[in-house]
């Protein structure tokens, strides 16, 4: 498999003969707006309430990352997931006649409102091909859910299987799906975000840690970093963490538009 960092949790991974865009947050920078315009929505450290997200561009042409894209997966339908328009739409740079794959019959009608026309809810046996998707748990909140979320397996037989594990903490369901999964690569979401309702949103160096230590000589892949302001550990700190807490050599953490083969 191959595996591009994108931006944030977006990324293309080319997995048994298939290529999927996960998460396709597309938008120029910026162009999501402020905590502040979203104060409805979200609350954050007061110090975060300005600054524009995403915080980087893309790191190559929107047309090169969706080039040759054979599905999308959404793990959930939040504004540095997926692109929203102020009418409610989403997913407007994407091809609508693309299959996409999702969490839920809620977010699948925001796709069908949208324009999209062949769309999945993820199941124990939803399939591309002969390409193996499973929906798994994810709690998105140390507090209180930020709204549901979910990781995913990718399993093929002639491929490593890929947990995307998606906006989440490290509990008890983490650590189930490794060890019935036992994947050979593991995608973890791990700015440590907080929002002040729901506490941390996703994983921290701790919950890395954990990671690592239960997955079983798994490669680690850090992703959602440095693109989002509520964020509260870099990808410069989080190689500090990590290498203090000595499993550095055990993860990997690429830049925005680096590539990964495995």
């Amino acid at each position: 498999m191959k595996i591009q960092q994108i931006r944030n949790a977006t990324l293309r991974i080319e997995y048994a003969g298939k290529t999927f865009l996960t998460d396709p947050w597309l938008t120029d920078k910026g162009g999501m707006g402020t905590f502040r315009a979203r104060a409805g929505l979200f609350r954050c450290e007061p110090e975060k309430l300005d600054i524009p997200m995403p915080m980087c561009g893309l790191p190559l042409p929107r047309e090169q990352v969706l080039e040759g894209v054979d599905a999308y997966i959404c793990t959930h339908v939040h504004p540095d997931h997926i692109d929203m328009a102020a009418d409610g739409t989403i997913g407007a740079s994407l091809d609508k006649n693309t299959p996409v794959f999702v969490q839920s019959m809620e977010d699948a009608h925001a796709f069908v409102r949208s324009g999209f026309k062949e769309v999945t809810v993820l199941y124990e046996n939803s399939r591309l091909n002969d390409i193996h998707l499973v929906k798994v748990p994810a709690r998105h909140g140390t507090k209180i859910p930020c709204g549901p979320a979910c990781g995913v397996i990718l399993h093929h037989p002639c491929e490593k299987t890929l947990y995307i594990a998606g906006d989440t903490i490290w509990y008890d369901a983490v650590a189930r799906t490794l060890r019935t999964w036992h994947p050979s690569v593991v995608i973890v979401n791990a700015c440590a975000a907080v929002l002040l309702d729901e506490g941390r949103l996703i994983m921290d160096d701790a919950d890395v840690e954990e990671v690592v230590r239960t997955s079983d000589g798994a490669k680690v892949i850090v992703s959602h970093m440095d693109n989002v302001a509520h964020a509260t550990i870099s990808r410069a700190e989080m190689k500090k963490r990590l290498t203090a807490r000595g499993i550095w050599e055990n993860v990997v953490m690429p830049d925005d538009g680096e590539s990964l083969n495995f």
